[in-house]
């Protein structure tokens, strides 16, 4: 299973940004899809999960400004970032569970907010 993740960049705080995930896996075996992060010298967390059933989980750190959706027509995983803050910056990794249990990771995008 492959994953492909896009997006990411550089913002300054309070501005939006969206990262998507492309994964190979088929469609019915998809469990969970979510999406990590991790800041230097952090471990890596989760930010936000959504089920094959389309239950949303998300960090508290992160409620009611990111938005985790997909697109099982493209096989796609999008995160959709505002009101930014310098403390959101991180390499964010995609992550596909499969039904089996066997979890895949993405290779990782950047994104850095700016003060």
């Amino acid at each position: 299973v492959q994953l492909q993740a896009s997006g990411g960049g550089l913002v300054q705080a309070g501005e939006s940004l969206r990262v998507s995930c492309a994964h190979s896996m088929s469609t019915w075996e998809v469990n969970v899809m979510g999406w990590y992060r991790q800041a230097p010298g952090k471990e890596r967390e989760l930010v936000a999960s959504i089920t094959r059933g389309g239950t949303t989980n998300y960090a508290d750190s992160v409620k009611g400004r990111f938005t985790i959706s997909r697109d099982n027509t493209k096989n796609t995983v999008s995160l959709e970032m505002n009101s930014l803050k310098p403390e959101d910056t991180a390499v964010y990794y995609c992550n596909v569970r499969s039904i089996y249990g066997t979890g895949f990771w993405g290779q990782g995008t950047q994104v850095t907010v700016s003060s």
